[in-house]
């Protein structure tokens, strides 16, 4: 064999370098920027575009489908959509007013309904997750609300499966964030759900960031509200007095085009406090790694801290690996995991065999799946987060 020829000095070191694989590139049939995909698993996954476009696979991203596009939705940007079976997502477009809209499909996207058009002129849709069929959030951007003062975040529930929406105007300025203050709609990300009644959302910008805990401990036990869907009353759910609550003093760029932009909580636990990872950075400065990531919990009153090791650069999304218990965070110069719960960082890179570019020119996440610019699509290699090793200081 030719391997017995190379000195042993050589093939040590060859079989001790742990393998750096990570995302394999996917055939993609869409030049869009892809900002929204949720993977279902069994091979189920949607994803979501510029100029109106919709993709779906049935065969673990072996070949995605173009969907037909919505009436009248050639030319909005889908950035964010939420899947519920083979056949059926609700997609949402993010814009100014009415270019903010939600359309569902029941017939694996062949036909498209329009479930509900942004109200408010000045308004701009950034998040749609959903914790089942039927329960669901909305996150927009803050407009002024008819008796407040001051300018709110828009935060919307549905329980029916998105036929309906309820609007969350508490009496207090909870949702009352200052000026200057956005989420931010790259990934479909700055909002994270937490149950079917409570949420984690972020913000940005020149007024500084902010993450949110809006909830309402009343919808559980009314069962005029929640029918045959309320869930039991939890020792969680009662600690929270609250709608809503927020750290303002976040380790984020306070720029127009800074902050936090995407969120994720690890569920895995069924008790409080549950880790939160927060990334972000400035996505005009993609290379600096100058407050990029955050970490925290979803305890009453904690206070969330600036990683010791950030990611390399300015991230759009973060998710959590559960059987590895790696979280993994993609932008545009790169990917980079923890294993410390969001407190130390390192970059992941391809092995010479894998384009170069590999890493980098994401937007989105949904595991295993990885979405970004020009129809940009992969998929996390199952050894990929194995062989990495722990994220070191």
């Amino acid at each position: 064999m030719r391997l017995a020829l190379l000195p042993l000095s050589l093939i040590a070191a060859a079989l001790a370098t742990p393998a750096q694989s990570q995302w394999q590139i996917l055939p993609s049939p869409t030049s869009a920027n892809l900002r929204g995909i949720h993977s279902l698993g069994n091979g189920i996954a949607w994803a979501s575009g510029s100029n109106g476009a919709v993709l779906r696979t049935t065969d673990d991203g072996v070949h995605w489908a173009v969907c037909s596009t919505p009436p009248g939705a050639g030319k909005l940007d889908f950035r964010g959509i939420q899947a519920f079976d083979a056949s059926t997502a609700i997609v949402m477009s993010s814009g100014k007013g009415d270019l903010s809209r939600l359309y569902k499909t029941t017939d694996a996207c062949r036909t498209w309904t329009l479930l509900f058009t942004n109200p408010d002129p000045e308004g701009f849709w950034d998040s749609i997750q959903f914790a089942d069929d039927h329960h669901g959030f909305l996150l927009g951007d803050p407009v002024l609300v008819s008796g407040a003062v001051e300018k709110r975040v828009v935060f919307k529930q549905t329980i029916d499966g998105g036929k309906t929406w309820t609007s969350w105007e508490p009496t207090v300025s909870d949702f009352a964030i200052g000026e200057h203050t956005a989420a931010f709609a790259a990934s479909n990300s700055s909002m994270s759900i937490e149950d079917r009644f409570h949420a984690v959302v972020a913000t940005g910008g020149e007024g500084g960031s902010a993450i949110g805990f809006p909830g309402n401990n009343e919808f559980p036990t009314d069962k005029a509200f929640c029918g045959e869907w309320c869930p039991p009353v939890t020792e969680k759910m009662a600690t929270r007095e609250l709608n809503v609550w927020w750290d303002l003093k976040l380790p984020f760029p306070k720029t127009e085009s800074g902050g936090i932009f995407s969120i994720a909580i690890n569920r895995v636990r069924t008790e409080a406090p549950n880790p939160i990872v927060a990334v972000g950075g400035d996505y005009k400065l993609p290379d600096s790694s100058a407050g990029t990531a955050a970490y925290g919990n979803d305890g009453l009153g904690s206070e969330f801290k600036a990683a010791t090791t950030p990611p390399h650069g300015y991230r759009s999304a973060v998710a959590y690996d559960a059987p590895t218990q790696t979280w993994i965070t993609v932008g545009p110069n790169g990917t980079d995991i923890s294993t410390d719960d969001g407190r130390n960082w390192r970059a992941l890179h391809p092995t010479p065999t894998e384009p170069p570019d590999a890493d980098r020119n994401w937007n989105a996440l949904s595991l295993p799946f990885v979405v970004g610019p020009h129809g940009h699509i992969g998929k996390l290699r199952p050894e990929a987060l194995t062989q990495s090793g722990p994220a070191k200081p």
